[in-house]
């Protein structure tokens, strides 16, 4: 089985059946690829994972679906009245979901905490922090707090991946701020950085492999290159593409389009 595949059909089905336009499947669809390879490729037990773009809750959701900690049943349940899976993750389940964001610029803060436990814990043998990032994100200044901090501490089990789409909300990112996700920027503050193409597996476990494996006492920071609404023809790199509501033709549209990634 295509795992690629299998995951992105089971967002936009999941975001079928809720036909709500607030599932943000182009943003989910930008990061699922990193989220296949730090899952499945990376993650030792007692690593940890943050999600900071919390929009993207729904590529995280089918992730812990796969792995059998989140039930078939209360998948179902996605943005439905009473359910513990909402547009942003909450803490309801700390033990796969640590953190409640959403609000962005909060993840790496949380991160930077939690690796700098582990360090005064564990020394040489402490846990990976992975935190998953927006480049509209690096945008918060909170971000940056965070980013001084973990350079300061030295705290190289931090691996920052940003998923750099290059869109955030309702403007692309030139048009806003400018690019706040650099690799100048963030070497500027301190961080060992990698761009790679977020979208190829190969690459992806290339950068986050030798960040793992890299001891320079610096925290690192992984530039994932995307396209927002990737796999489906018709919203990738468009604007609209987190609002969009999966119709029934949509779906059958991108269930095509899907299989021929």
């Amino acid at each position: 089985m295509n795992l690629r595949k299998s995951l992105r059909r089971k967002i936009v089905q999941v975001a079928f059946n809720t036909q709500s336009s607030y599932s943000h499947i182009g943003s989910c669809l930008s990061c699922i690829d990193i989220l296949i390879e730090i899952y499945f490729h990376q993650m030792k037990k007692n690593d940890q994972f943050i999600l900071s773009k919390g929009h993207a809750s729904l590529a995280l959701y089918v992730i812990l679906n796969y792995q059998k900690k989140i039930s078939d049943d209360m998948l179902n349940t996605y943005l439905k009245e009473n359910t513990l899976l909402g547009i942003h993750p909450t803490s309801n389940m700390p033990k796969h979901i640590p953190l409640a964001t959403g609000s962005l610029g909060h993840g790496l803060s949380f991160s930077a905490g939690l690796a700098m436990g582990y360090k005064m814990k564990y020394k040489k043998n402490a846990q990976n922090v992975y935190c998953m990032m927006s480049d509209g994100e690096c945008n918060e200044g909170a971000v940056w707090e965070a980013a001084l901090f973990s350079a300061r501490h030295k705290l190289d089990n931090i691996i920052a991946i940003i998923d750099k789409n290059r869109i955030q909300a309702f403007d692309y990112i030139h048009s806003a701020l400018g690019d706040a996700a650099s690799s100048e920027k963030w070497r500027s503050f301190g961080f060992d950085v990698t761009e790679c193409d977020g979208h190829d597996l190969k690459d992806l476990n290339i950068a986050l492999s030798k960040a793992k494996k890299s001891h320079k006492d610096k925290p690192h920071l992984i530039i994932a290159n995307t396209v927002r609404g990737k796999g489906i023809n018709s919203i990738e790199n468009d604007i609209k593409s987190n609002y969009v509501v999966i119709d029934e033709k949509l779906l059958n549209e991108s269930l095509i389009d899907i299989e021929k990634i």
